[in-house]
């Protein structure tokens, strides 16, 4: 993931943020805390899911991470009293505050994830834009799942230039990738097989071959795009 914002870029491959030519120098934890608030613009993240992601399986306190947050707070420039990126919620947590978009690539010819990604529902096959695509019942939805056991809003592929993230939207029978529920954003990767409720799609970004009418899931769940 490439995001500008401001005179900032934040690359996740490179482990880097700029601002300008100059290299801002980050701690582990707070480069990953800022790049889970960038993956989760602009919604809110909870102080236990920001602690459940960051820490993962090490303990942390409101202290470890309002220690973090005022690192991260410091290394971008900015006042906890007039916040621009890193905006507190008052007895609730964090979320990303300024306007970012994802970096173009610097050369014409990579073919950015957008162009090519899509997802496989039954005999369908759906193309995602860049940017957020809703998957549920709504009509709206660019992925209309219109069964039994989703929510009309019951989750959003997100797709910036190198990179799918897989997020939940509060439905009741959940998300979840490799039968695991999805409880923060999670990136996808071409072949990804994942449930809304019961209801099995995939997630697929390499570029298509043949036929773009997909055949029906196999019994193990595991649909398959035909090669002829």
């Amino acid at each position: 993931m490439r995001v500008r914002f401001a005179s900032f870029v934040f690359d996740s491959d490179t482990r880097e943020l700029r601002d300008g030519d100059e290299q801002v120098h980050l701690a582990p934890k707070a480069f990953d805390l800022l790049e889970l608030l960038l993956q989760s613009r602009p919604r809110a993240l909870s102080k236990g899911e920001i602690r459940r992601r960051v820490w993962r399986d090490t303990h942390a306190g409101d202290r470890n991470l309002n220690v973090l947050v005022a690192e991260l707070r410091k290394a971008l420039g900015e006042d906890a009293r007039e916040p621009r990126f890193v905006r507190t919620v008052f007895g609730f947590g964090y979320a990303f505050a300024g306007d970012a978009a994802a970096d173009e690539p610097e050369t014409g010819d990579v073919v950015g994830l957008a162009i090519r990604s899509r997802v496989l529902w039954e005999r369908k096959v759906i193309p995602l834009a860049e940017g957020e695509n809703i998957l549920g019942r709504d009509d709206k939805a660019v992925v209309q799942v219109d069964v039994p056991g989703v929510s009309r809003r019951h989750a959003r592929i997100r797709i910036e230039r190198d990179r799918a993230i897989l997020e939940d939207l509060g439905s009741k029978n959940g998300t979840y990738l490799k039968d695991e529920r999805v409880l923060v954003p999670t990136p996808l990767w071409d072949g990804a097989v994942f449930r809304l409720g019961r209801n099995v799609l995939v997630y697929r970004s390499a570029p298509e071959k043949g036929s773009t009418v997909t055949e029906a899931p196999s019994p193990d769940d595991r649909p398959r795009e035909p090669t002829g």
